[in-house]
């Protein structure tokens, strides 16, 4: 554990999953995955895609900060891997932007995968242009206070889903799911499964109205 400014790192408290079981959810709509899941898992449909077509897929580092305060989203960086996604509770605070520009082009760098962020950005029209996956609940001019107190690594609550360190994340144009790292291996068989049953349907479809 570390702690700089009045954060908290819990470094040595999560491991990451198998690059390659991560990569497999990438195949699967983010509806399917949910469906897997029996409806469970999946996070409010108001935080949604900053930008149309936006999706990603990644182990979640999880980033925890006061309203309004971003000082924990930027020591993040410190620790991103390539593969992550940053999952932040920002508490759902719409008068203050956590991520803009900025951060989306570092996170980009860093290696993640995308952002999903239970509270506000800003620059929207430049992380559109750069395709950085981000999701939002809002934007907002206004920019973050950067005092802390902020803790990375822990469990988090985004858009009313627990999500843990090393979770997996899938998120696209419908919204988020949460995959618990634990059961992770379960649900991709699982979702296997819904995926041949939808192909199903629609092989059913076609036959009957063509």
């Amino acid at each position: 554990m570390a702690t700089t400014l009045d954060l908290t790192v819990r470094k040595a408290t999560w491991t990451r999953p198998p690059r390659e079981l991560v990569q497999a959810f990438e195949k699967f709509p983010v509806a399917n995955i949910g469906d897997a899941m029996e409806r469970l898992g999946l996070v409010d449909g108001n935080i949604n895609p900053v930008w149309a077509g936006a999706h990603c897929v990644g182990s979640a580092l999880t980033v925890l900060g006061a309203a309004g305060d971003n000082a924990a989203v930027i020591e993040a960086l410190n620790y991103i891997e390539p593969g992550d996604v940053i999952v932040i509770n920002g508490f759902g605070h719409q008068h203050r932007a956590l991520v803009g520009e900025q951060l989306s082009q570092r996170f980009e760098a860093a290696g993640a995968t995308g952002a999903v962020i239970d509270g506000y950005i800003r620059d929207r029209a430049t992380i559109t242009e750069i395709k950085f996956p981000v999701f939002a609940r809002g934007t907002t001019p206004a920019g973050p206070f950067k005092n802390g107190p902020g803790v990375i690594g822990e469990p988090v609550a985004i858009g009313g889903i627990v999500c843990s360190a090393g979770d997996i994340v899938a998120a696209d144009d419908d919204g988020i799911v949460i995959i618990p790292q634990a059961r992770a291996a379960e649900i991709l068989e699982l979702v296997k499964a819904v995926a041949v049953h939808e192909a199903e349907m629609t092989a059913e479809i076609t036959r009957e109205y063509t």
